[in-house]
């Protein structure tokens, strides 16, 4: 077929199965535009590039797939880094793709010229700068084939703005071939076995679900896993919802914020069996301390990151879709009593977190953050999808909401980035128009990407945005009140926003809540809305986020009252 580079650009998002973009125009991508208006291509106008990063990265994580994303040069590109980073830490598959200079320009420090590919370098898996057409199909097959193979990540596509007019005769490749990296994932069966054997030689064994359970899909497996040898199992945070809080032996989120029981059966068992997780220091603290007599099991995709941050006794590389179907074999085939062998254990830890539970004191005439975030999860739909930014409520999120489901808890681990949570709980909605999105997020991080609630009202995308409303930056201040004397540097925000009014301006309805009694009723019927919501909830400003594992403390030294 002859098409221009333009309409070529499309042709391949519908080879790959892309249903919509996000994105901002300008003057590198204006035929890209037209070609966009003239062949009706779903687009999703965002208020801000990174909102577009950051939609295109809550759609990946919430419908399995690629993200795409799309802006012009210069300032356009360096716009989208932040939510590249965000998307690179937590392994989200991306393709974001840029318009540049025109060929002649290149180099020049033309006008809104920026070098995106060297810039992006460092928080990609791959990138590209596109000069003739003729490249567009193969380089597009390929982006899509970087990103959502292996371990997945972003790609940038640096497309030159003549090539999106140059004619081509137009073929998409059926195959990708790329020098240097191959796409084969599935392991050594051998290192499967050594796995099962150290599990059937263990005495106190843990087993702890990082995200890439989550990006992998494998959950399922991980619970069969579990049901078979009644092992006690403990999440990240990126690993939320991948094993549900009542499920059998679970104890909790581990790490800086996870529970006693979780962090204290890191540190007294025998055998440490880690899925899919990278050892962030989030999890392990002071690494020197890191579950002292534990035999470590490491199943990883990257190699990159085995005894990157905690040395292994056993690694298990490859697709966690290949490895975990195998150990689940391998374990029956021992012909172990596993239940029976690790019932004592199991029952140690459990009775264990039944003592020392996530718990919190209630204030006369206040809504506790903990309280808000128990009512929604009892009143949520059973496949709502949450949505957080970063800092308490994040945390609180994770403690307190029931995430039943792996792809349903989305929040920015690795970067921990601010001003994520609206734009992806709106690219999350996108994927699943039918579900209930609901984003939790603080007054501090609100108005980082506030813009996008214009994008929420234009597009009617009804995701509920509940703002914990405590009138500081939470997590900075909580800091500065255990280690720096109090001294609330640039972290106060006496009077507040009024986020009411802010919203409606935006066209998004909203409310606010700030009555105890009335907190189960206004919630319920704000989340009802078929419209976007937004519920300011009022909260105190000086709750700890607790337990809480000080910076160069090993997991027993958690704190566990505040003063």
């Amino acid at each position: 077929m002859k098409m221009n580079g333009a309409q070529a650009v499309l042709e391949s998002l519908r080879k790959e199965g892309v249903r919509v973009v996000f994105g901002y125009p300008g003057g590198a991508v204006l035929d890209l535009y037209d070609a966009i208006y003239t062949e009706k291509f779903p687009h999703i106008l965002v208020r801000h590039e990174q909102g577009a990063a950051h939609a295109a990265d809550g759609y990946a994580r919430a419908a399995g797939g690629v993200g795409v994303c799309l802006a012009t040069s210069g300032p356009g590109g360096t716009n989208l880094v932040t939510g590249i980073a965000t998307a690179y830490m937590d392994s989200v598959p991306l393709v974001c793709i840029t318009g540049q200079v025109g060929n002649p320009y290149i180099g020049k420090d033309s006008f809104q010229e920026a070098d995106i590919c060297g810039i992006t370098t460092p928080i990609t898996k791959h990138n590209y700068l596109v000069k003739a057409a003729k490249d567009l199909p193969q380089v597009l097959k390929e982006a899509f084939f970087i990103a959502r193979t292996g371990r997945p990540g972003p790609v940038a596509v640096d497309i030159a703005k003549d090539v999106f007019t140059q004619e081509i005769d137009y073929a998409y490749p059926e195959d990708v071939h790329l020098k240097g990296y191959a796409a084969d994932f599935s392991g050594d069966a051998t290192e499967v076995a050594a796995a099962a054997e150290a599990v059937a030689a263990a005495k106190r064994p843990l087993l702890i679900v990082g995200g890439g359970v989550t990006l992998s899909d494998t959950a399922k497996t991980v619970r069969e896993i579990l049901d078979l040898t009644g092992i006690p199992s403990a999440t990240t945070l990126m690993g939320v919802g991948c094993v549900p809080t009542a499920r059998e032996n679970f104890l909790g989120m581990a790490g800086m914020h996870g529970t006693y029981a979780a962090n204290m059966a890191i540190q007294e068992c025998d055998l440490l069996v880690a899925v899919g997780m990278r050892f962030d220091d989030r999890v392990t603290s002071d690494v020197r301390g890191f579950a002292p007599r534990a035999k470590i099991v490491h199943f990883e995709v990257d190699p990159v990151e085995i005894d990157k941050n905690v040395v292994a006794d056993c690694r298990v590389l490859g697709d966690l879709r290949r490895s975990l179907p195998l150990l689940k074999e391998k374990l029956a085939a021992l012909g172990v009593d596993f239940r029976a062998r690790f019932s004592g254990w199991s029952r140690y830890m459990v009775e264990m977190n039944n003592e020392k539970p996530l718990s919190y004191k209630k204030r006369a005439g206040c809504i506790m953050p903990q309280q808000l975030i128990e009512t929604v999860s009892e009143l949520a739909a059973d496949d709502a999808i949450i949505v957080t930014d970063v800092g308490q409520h994040q945390m609180w999120a994770a403690q307190y909401y029931d995430a039943k489901e792996p792809r349903r808890f989305l929040t920015s681990g690795g970067l921990g980035t601010m001003g994520y949570g609206l734009p992806a709980a709106i690219g999350a909605k996108v994927a699943h128009p039918g579900r209930q999105v609901i984003l939790f997020t603080g007054d501090g991080s609100i108005m980082m990407n506030c813009q996008e609630m214009a994008t929420a009202a234009a597009n009617g995308v009804a995701v509920k945005i509940i703002v914990v409303h405590n009138r500081v930056l939470g997590m900075v201040t909580q800091w500065q009140r255990m280690f720096y004397n109090k001294h609330y540097s640039q972290t106060l925000l006496p009077g507040g926003t009024d986020f009411v009014k802010l919203a409606e301006a935006m066209g998004v309805e909203a409310c606010r809540i700030q009555e105890p009694a009335r907190l189960r009723e206004d919630l319920a019927a704000a989340l009802a809305s078929d419209a976007p919501q937004l519920i300011d909830v009022i909260v105190p400003g000086n709750v700890d986020v607790l337990p809480m594992v000080p910076g160069g403390k090993s997991l027993d030294e958690m704190v566990l009252e505040s003063e």
